[in-house]
């Protein structure tokens, strides 16, 4: 085990055009980020080149899915890395929404209705997507994966809300389908884990957005 502590710092994605168009953001849906969102990233950019709070980084990672890869290759140059360094992984991705991908939320509601996944955490969002119980097995074992590669090392992570309030559940044993607060990280967020000696993990922090200022964001 290295002596440096292992930093997990989870960026949220910029706000994302699916988003705005009120579309199912999967492989198919998700179009890269909005106008606001290339905004929120720059800003989180031009912070972390100000305060270098995460010198030195070691790695950065995103989801495949654009608006995660753009919000990465956004941030690069804060870190002391190239929009070619992000290296990209599935298992960071956002629930699988199935054969929905791409539909218009409003076309979503009329043809499979209203899905209350946290009520029934084995239902997935639609035919060949994940349920809620498989998207939180896949948070945990890439959270467990990525701490196991890269013990000692600072890792930044452009992802999605998802498996950042995963993360919760996964070293604060929150119990995803009992849950009563309503957790949201913001668009260009940042969310840091850090290890202990005694081999627990600590978050240091929850949804920072110091950086965003006046700008606006979406849910």
């Amino acid at each position: 085990m290295s002596d440096r502590l292992t930093r997990l710092v989870l960026i949220r994605h910029g706000e994302s055009r699916a988003a705005v168009d009120q579309v199912v953001g999967g492989f198919q849906g998700c179009t890269g980020l909005s106008g606001l969102g290339v905004q929120q990233s720059l800003a989180l950019r031009d912070r972390l080149a100000t305060t270098a709070e995460l010198d030195p980084v070691d790695l950065l990672l995103a989801s495949v899915l654009p608006r995660a890869v753009e919000t990465a290759q956004l941030i690069a140059p804060a870190l002391g890395l190239t929009p070619r360094d992000v290296i990209r992984d599935c298992d960071l991705c956002e629930l699988h929404p199935g054969e929905c991908d791409g539909m218009a939320w409003e076309d979503f509601r009329r043809t499979y209705g209203d899905v209350d996944m946290r009520t029934n955490p084995y239902t997935p969002l639609s035919p060949g997507g994940e349920s809620l119980a498989e998207f939180h097995l896949r948070v945990g074992r890439t959270l467990t994966r990525l701490v196991a590669d890269h013990d000692g090392r600072t890792v930044v992570i452009a992802t999605h809300g998802g498996l950042i309030n995963g993360s919760l559940e996964v070293w604060l044993g929150l119990p995803p389908a009992a849950r009563r607060a309503a957790l949201t990280p913001t668009n260009a967020s940042i969310t840091e884990w850090s290890s202990r000696p005694d081999g627990r993990w600590q978050l240091d922090r929850y949804n920072d957005t110091a950086h965003l200022g006046a700008l606006r964001f979406s849910e």
